[in-house]
């Protein structure tokens, strides 16, 4: 986790050049399952691969781009709060517009959130593509990552010996892992098991692609690459991984579904640390087992998350909850007339021509422009310019009203 601190002078400052212990890259084995539970895994992958390409072509493209920028959200939500920071989705919404906090400590998390969002971004327009699993490309989400946090987040403090250091951007760990009793491979050792893991990952047919996203995810995190972030650039690699390997569209939240479900997440990751436990569990020195389970753990999580989603966009219920918002803000005087029908026409349709608007609400061109003009002030609708079609945005600060559960709800304070 990273420590909120001012920065002050490193009490311990990084070893010039890792020591590396001369560990065999087989102690990370196997990092893909075998045989005996490739049935199983195979058919989860199958079914998610179905499902998500199910969902994606429903979506209207329009819709789509709007959803995508939604779940950038959600991911950085569940992934950060994994790690113990709880930053709510309305005041990410706002650092994404330079509205930051006065307190630093939420200012920092701000800062932290959309960092993340900025990774994944650049994720979905294709920066990883054909290197998800490579040395650079892991070293890249991690130096994006970083670039973008504050000071205060890029240091970390040994618990025992109350050392701090400065986590460095694009760059592997030069010291052993801090404050832990669970084995690490030494610092000068992590190029060595990120070649191997780029080797074998790198290697893979379409098939086991989609199984490796799971395993590999694991496997990053055993190796622990980094003093800090392992997490959240383990959760980012497999976003890509899926991304890439079911064109998923990035239309759902991997990290959502791991952070409801985060004690036994955790639990599988710790199990996966295991040895190998008798001669049934594969040939590898770590348990074959753990890793089928944490796989069809993961693959669960990820099918439960396109049903989710898929439900929540269900049409008829989308456009009620939607029609349920807007008539109660017109009610309430904060939109004007007939705004549903604006709303309702690009739900049908995906996007809606400006010119096309006063024939929707029925009405001039002066009143329509009006209509449109409040909803985009509202934060609904979006254009890519003046002259550009309108299409619907789904604003965090909406979500419970628009797409309840996708957040959890803010607690009373």
């Amino acid at each position: 986790m990273m420590f909120d601190m001012a920065q002050n002078e490193d009490t311990g400052a990084d070893i010039s050049k890792a020591k590396d212990g001369g560990e065999p890259v087989s102690q990370m084995e196997p990092l893909l399952v075998g045989a005996r539970h490739r049935g199983k895994l195979t058919d989860l992958a199958l079914e998610l691969a179905l499902k998500a390409a199910g969902f994606r072509r429903s979506l209207p493209e329009s819709m789509l781009r709007s959803l995508v920028d939604l779940v950038r959200v959600a991911n950085s939500y569940y992934s950060n709060l994994i790690e113990g920071h709880d930053t709510q989705p309305i005041d990410i919404e706002r650092a994404l517009r330079n509205d930051y906090s006065q307190d630093r400590y939420k200012r920092d998390l701000q800062l932290e959130a959309k960092a993340h969002i900025a990774v994944q971004e650049w994720i979905d327009l294709g920066g990883l593509r054909g290197r998800v699993t490579s040395t650079d490309g892991i070293l890249e989400i991690q130096r994006r990552f970083c670039s973008l946090l504050p000071e205060n987040l890029l240091w970390v403090g040994d618990p025992e010996t109350k050392e701090r250091f400065r986590v460095q951007a694009g760059e592997t760990r030069k010291r052993d892992v801090l404050g832990t009793t669970r084995f690490a491979v030494s610092a000068g050792a992590v190029p060595r098991f990120l070649a191997r893991f780029a080797e074998v990952y790198g290697a893979v047919n379409k098939t086991d692609s989609v199984l490796a996203a799971a395993t590999a995810h694991h496997r990053l995190l055993w190796i622990q690459p980094f003093l800090d972030g392992n997490g959240r650039v383990a959760r980012l690699m497999s976003h890509a991984m899926l991304l890439e390997s079911l064109d998923t569209g990035a239309v759902w939240s991997v990290a959502r579904g791991l952070a409801r479900s985060v004690d036994t997440y955790k639990r599988h990751l710790e199990a996966c640390d295991q040895p190998r436990r008798n001669d049934l569990d594969g040939r590898g020195q770590l348990s074959e087992e753990a890793l089928a389970a944490f796989a069809e753990f993961f693959f669960g999580i990820c099918i439960d998350q396109v049903d989710f989603m898929e439900g929540l966009f269900q049409p008829d219920r989308l456009r009620t909850r939607i029609r349920v918002w807007a008539e109660e803000e017109i009610r309430l005087g904060k939109l004007p007339a007939k705004s549903e029908s604006i709303l309702e026409a690009i739900l049908s349709r995906g996007e809606l021509l400006r010119r096309d608007a006063a024939v929707v609400v029925n009405t001039s061109d002066r009143q329509a422009r009006r209509i449109v003009s409040v909803l985009l002030d509202h934060g609904v609708l979006t254009s890519e310019s003046p002259r550009s079609p309108l299409r619907l945005v789904f604003p965090a600060h909406l979500a419970s009203l628009w797409m309840p559960g996708l957040f959890p709800e803010r607690k009373a304070s």
